[in-house]
């Protein structure tokens, strides 16, 4: 199968996975809303500890590496620039999602807690098989970019389509 196809069914997996999480944290998972700022400042725990275990990774690699244990950038073909190119993509889609969740949450009403929860848990399990899938093979990391990216825009138009509901 060639890379462009492997691809593209990477992405298709992504988009199912995102209609998964918006119906378990949209209907599945209920919380009450009095909770949603415990819930808004507790959601991005796995992301961040997935993150933690990324730059814990990288910390290791450097220092049982002799190549790397100055800091120097790593060999193109190195595992350790993998595992950095996976440590800048995981940031930026976190960067991402700290700017669209917690607003969602407020935006989607009694479903925003659940909502961010099942988002939160979701982007833990896409980044550690983006994470994988970039060492296995460059094109399976489609699947774990896009289950992570795609919720986020997902329940970005959802709570742009309810915050124009409300102001109609």
């Amino acid at each position: 199968m060639r890379a462009r196809n492997r691809i593209m069914l990477g992405m298709a997996g992504g988009a199912l996975w995102t209609m998964a999480l918006l119906w378990i944290g949209g209907w599945v998972i209920t919380l009450p809303v009095f909770t949603l700022m415990p819930v808004i400042m507790t959601a991005f725990l796995a992301p961040g500890l997935v993150l933690m275990l990324m730059l814990g990774r990288m910390a290791a690699r450097r220092f049982f590496d002799e190549t790397l244990i100055d800091g120097d950038a790593p060999p193109a073909d190195h595992p350790a620039a993998i595992d950095l190119r996976v440590i800048s993509n995981t940031v930026e889609q976190l960067a991402l999602a700290l700017a669209i969740w917690p607003a969602a949450a407020v935006l989607l009403g009694a479903r925003g807690p659940g909502m961010i929860v099942t988002l939160g848990l979701g982007f833990a399990m896409a980044r550690l098989l983006f994470w994988l899938g970039y060492h296995l093979a460059p094109p399976l990391r489609a699947f774990g970019f896009a289950a992570t990216f795609y919720p986020t825009v997902a329940v970005a138009l959802w709570a742009i389509a309810a915050l124009i509901r409300t102001a109609i």
